[in-house]
């Protein structure tokens, strides 16, 4: 691919829809404070220590001070965050975000990830994801869909490679967060990595590839080393 080629009929990207983006397990819906202040802090509330050690927020002590968080997270400027609701249950399951859109530049990054214990390492979390994914590049048609972490999170780090993410390299220094300093990780989807990426999601999601009790057949790791 040329990178220095022009881009014929480039036109700037829309924001984020503000409606329902459907799934077979899950489906996202912009983040309502009044909404889900109590489902989403009851999926985090009994979640493992390390939830909210690299995000800039959290603990919470109790319910009244998460939901006049998730108030003011709601409404903050440049970001676009989503509820994980169960499609079966109608239960908050987690909460993420699409933000700093360059619609300009056709950029834009998903972020401030809290999944509740229940939704952690499951086919649920997995479509989640792939759907914030989808909507950025297909619907959307952004050129790059940025992940970025503490360097130190070596389980962030993780999900963003078997994402489909590729790492660009550390930002040292690039932040304080909670008192500490933070290097960044940097990790990109870009237009032309996009369709790979998509079809081992689409694999790797199909029903056929469960079993009747709901177990996967072939492992995600599988799906990603052929595609």
């Amino acid at each position: 691919m040329n990178h220095d080629a022009p881009l014929a009929g480039w036109t700037a990207r829309p924001l984020p829809t503000t409606g329902s983006i459907a799934g077979r397990r899950v489906r996202l819906l912009p983040t309502d404070a009044d909404r889900d202040t109590a489902g989403l802090y009851a999926a985090v509330r009994d979640g493992d220590a390390v939830l909210w050690d690299f995000l800039p927020y959290g603990p919470f002590a109790d319910e009244t001070s998460f939901g006049e968080w998730l108030a003011g997270h709601v409404v903050t400027p440049g970001l676009m965050p989503v509820t994980v609701i169960d499609c079966e249950t109608d239960a908050p399951l987690g909460c993420a975000s699409f933000m700093r859109a360059d619609q300009e530049n056709g950029v834009i990054e998903i972020g401030h990830i809290f999944f509740g214990a229940g939704l952690q390492r499951t086919t649920a979390a997995t479509e989640a994801i792939f759907l914030m994914m989808r909507h950025a590049m297909d619907d959307l048609q952004y050129r790059r869909l940025e992940w970025k972490c503490d360097a130190s999170n070596a389980r962030s780090k993780r999900a963003a490679e078997r994402f489909g993410f590729v790492f660009e390299g550390t930002f040292r220094q690039h932040k304080i967060v909670k008192g500490r300093n933070r290097d960044t990780a940097w990790f990109a989807v870009i237009d032309g990595d996009w369709p790979a990426v998509r079809a081992g999601f689409e694999a790797w999601l199909a029903p056929e590839n469960f079993d009747a009790d709901g177990r996967q057949l072939r492992r995600w790791e599988d799906m990603r080393a052929v595609d």
